[in-house]
C-alpha cells in the first residue's frame, strides 16, 4: 500500500526555488506584473497543483518527473507526460500570442 504524502511533506524539501513568489518572501520578492501559469491534476481526494512561470517551466517539467518516479504518491508517467504536453503547448500559444501583440508604429514614416 502506497504511503500518502502530505502536502508540506512535498513541498518544502524538492523545489525551494521552484516558487520564488511564495507568500513568505512575496513582499520583497514577487513580480505580480508576470504571468503565472497553474497546470493541476485531481486523482480521487489527491491534488496536484503546479505554478510556474516562464522562467521556471524547465524546473516544473522536472518536478513531474520526479513526482512520477516516486512510488510512494498515485502520480503516474502518464500523469507526467499529459501534464508536460499541456504546459508545453501552453508556452507554444504564448510566444504565438505575443508575436502578434508587438506595438505597430501608428505611422508609416516611423517605419525608416
Amino acid at each position: 500500500m502506497r504511503k500518502r504524502c502530505r502536502s508540506d511533506e512535498l513541498s518544502t524539501d524538492r523545489s525551494p526555488n521552484l516558487f520564488p513568489w511564495r507568500l513568505d518572501n512575496c513582499r520583497e520578492n514577487c513580480d505580480v506584473s508576470r504571468e503565472i501559469s497553474v497546470v493541476a491534476l485531481i486523482k480521487g481526494d489527491e491534488r496536484y497543483v503546479f505554478l510556474y512561470d516562464d522562467d521556471n517551466r524547465a524546473e516544473v517539467l522536472r518536478t513531474l518527473g520526479r513526482y512520477a518516479s516516486n512510488p510512494e504518491l498515485s502520480f503516474t508517467w502518464y500523469d507526467a507526460a499529459v501534464l508536460s504536453q499541456r504546459i508545453r503547448q501552453e508556452a507554444k500559444k504564448r510566444v504565438l500570442h505575443n508575436r502578434f501583440q508587438m506595438a505597430q508604429p501608428a505611422d508609416p514614416d516611423e517605419l525608416f
